[in-house]
Formats: structure tokens, C-alpha cells, sequence
């Protein structure tokens, strides 16, 4: 199946936990993607703070290419304006995975 393909059927899939990481914390509501990402931190039990470590990371390590990845994140997190923070979707979820990571470890 083609990336594009495949983007479209998780796009339309709220299964799909990256897609429901991303869009229902990064949205455009959001006062900031710094502040989304806190406020999740602070609400979210650390159980799922673990699985949203794991998925992510497996979606960071999969076979598509940079490219299908920063795609498929900016649109999922369309609050998140990627220019302004220097950085490429694909680094800015890395950094995201590491505060997870750091949140987790206080928890």
C-alpha cells in the first residue's frame, strides 16, 4: 500500500494513536505547542504517557521516509507551526518522545 493511501486511511482513523496523540493534543485551540504538551503531561496518567513513548517511537523508527513522516505529523498537528520553531516535524516529535520520557521518570 502507498503512503498516500495508507495517510488517508489513518487520517480518517481516530484508532490510530499517533494520529489521536497528535491531533487531540496539537491542535489549533492550543494556546501554544508548549503548553499543550504541558498541560498533557500534567493531566495524563503515566501509563499512558509509557504507551504514547512506545507508539510513537515505533512510528519514528518505521520504514517511511522523512518526508511521509514530517507530512503525516504536520498534518495531524496542525496547531504546531513548524517554521517558527526551527525545527522539522520528525525532530520536533523526538524532542516530544524525550520530554515523555522525562515526565515519566518524575511521575
Amino acid at each position: 500500500m502507498e503512503w498516500g493511501e495508507r495517510c488517508l486511511l489513518v487520517k480518517n482513523n481516530p484508532e490510530d494513536p499517533v494520529f489521536q496523540f497528535l491531533a487531540g493534543t496539537f491542535h489549533q485551540d492550543a494556546d501554544s505547542p508548549e503548553e499543550a504538551l504541558q498541560e498533557l503531561l500534567t493531566e495524563e496518567s503515566k501509563e499512558y504517557l509509557e504507551s504514547a513513548i512506545v507508539f510513537l517511537t515505533e512510528f519514528i523508527n518505521s520504514e517511511y521516509s522523512d518526508d511521509e513522516k514530517n507530512e503525516y505529523i504536520q498534518h495531524c498537528a496542525d496547531g504546531v507551526y513548524f517554521p517558527a520553531l526551527g525545527l522539522t516535524p520528525i525532530q520536533w516529535l523526538k524532542s516530544v518522545v524525550e520530554q515523555l520520557k522525562e515526565a515519566v521518570k518524575v511521575k
